[in-house]
């Protein structure tokens, strides 16, 4: 995944990343994960992480309001790290990681197929 060598170079732990993998990709992708913050009333924070200006901060609450319990459980365990731990890792990284993975400011087109 193009996304993933993107963010994968930058000072994001272990842990983070592959929560941050586990979340994306069960969201099929970037576009899945924009789709979703809009839907759960955090748009202007998730186009902040892909525009080209500041990040806009969430919050481990907002996490909750984005990735449904049964979700977050499951790719927190997938990583091996408590929920409100996957939560905490999430709100801090998650802005990094899709800024990082859109530096013109724009969502990539989506993977191929190999």
């Amino acid at each position: 995944m193009s996304w993933l060598k993107a963010i994968a170079g930058g000072v994001i732990g272990a842990e983070a990343l592959n929560l941050i993998k586990d979340y994306v990709e069960k969201q099929g992708g970037l576009d899945g994960v924009v789709k979703n913050f809009e839907n759960s009333g955090l748009g202007k924070q998730i186009h902040s992480w892909v525009g080209l200006g500041p990040n806009e901060k969430i919050s481990e609450m907002d996490i909750s309001k984005v990735v449904n319990a049964d979700k977050l459980m499951e790719i927190a365990k997938n990583a091996g790290v408590d929920i409100d731990k996957a939560k905490a890792l999430l709100a801090q990284y998650l802005p990094e990681a899709i800024d990082k993975a859109t530096p013109e400011g724009k969502l990539p087109p989506p993977d191929k197929p190999a």
